[in-house]
């Protein structure tokens, strides 16, 4: 145990040095302080507008915002978030690949399956840390501007949401052992999510994708409920679960 908790330690330093971890929590910040600084500031900056607005033909009329406007605005910028954490992280395995510090390390008797325990740790606890810092700053501002229980279903939908973000962790982690580059797990993660967001076009198959999990408009207005999400928990949950444990014996095989 204690070469996986040196090699986890040695993980951290690296995000400190690199400031990988400052930029990822710093935008996670700035995120949620904009969701209710945009829903705060839209009656503004369409009372500004309502000048040019009439001209065009187009009625300004008195803009009431909720904190619905600002979980609404929450949702809409995960995905932001979500990618800016992959491009940021991307390379935490394949980075190592070209630099030769992973062989050094296996050489002195590290077993393969704690590098990717190690580092799969490492980004799970960072998007952990960074999305409910987001929503703390989003919950803390929504309560002390607007009421928060006009959010329907809110904790189903922000679990939803972090669930998908530790999915596409495991796809990462996965695309690092078969790639030998940062481009390779990108397109690789990225395809994936692709082909999970147009098969969910399709009514009957969308209920059962990770996609799915990403709607948290619907839960929040009470179009959808709860139970409705159960399908595609369960299915994020085993692929998460399959992506993690086949990792490892990928990686065993992996030609350094």
């Amino acid at each position: 145990m204690k070469s996986l908790f040196a090699f986890i330690k040695k993980e951290c330093m690296e995000q400190l040095r690199s400031g990988r971890l400052w930029i990822t929590l710093a935008l996670f910040v700035l995120l949620g302080i904009m969701n209710p600084a945009v829903a705060k500031l839209t009656p503004w900056l369409l009372e500004i507008m309502a000048d040019s607005l009439a001209e065009s033909g187009m009625i300004v009329t008195d803009v009431k915002v909720s904190a619905m406007d600002s979980w609404v605005q929450f949702f809409k910028n995960m995905p932001i978030g979500l990618i800016a954490f992959v491009l940021l992280q991307g390379a935490i395995f394949t980075g190592e690949y070209g630099s030769g510090t992973l062989v050094l390390s296996l050489t002195k008797g590290l077993e393969r399956y704690k590098v990717v325990i190690s580092k799969a740790g490492v980004l799970f606890a960072i998007w952990t840390v960074g999305y409910w810092i987001c929503f703390g700053i989003t919950y803390f501002y929504n309560s002390y501007f607007w009421d928060n229980s006009v959010a329907q279903s809110l904790p189903t939908s922000v679990v939803c949401w972090w669930l998908f973000g530790v999915f596409v962790i495991s796809l990462m982690t996965v695309f690092s052992t078969v790639s030998a580059s940062s481009t390779g797990v990108l397109l690789g993660t990225g395809a994936t999510i692709l082909v999970s967001y147009i098969a969910g076009l399709l009514p009957k198959v969308n209920k059962y994708l990770p996609t799915r999990l990403m709607d948290g408009n619907s839960l929040i207005y009470g179009i959808a409920q709860s139970k409705e999400y159960i399908a595609a928990i369960i299915v994020t949950a085993i692929a998460t679960i399959i992506c993690f444990a086949i990792s490892a014996p990928i990686f065993n095989k992996k030609q350094l």
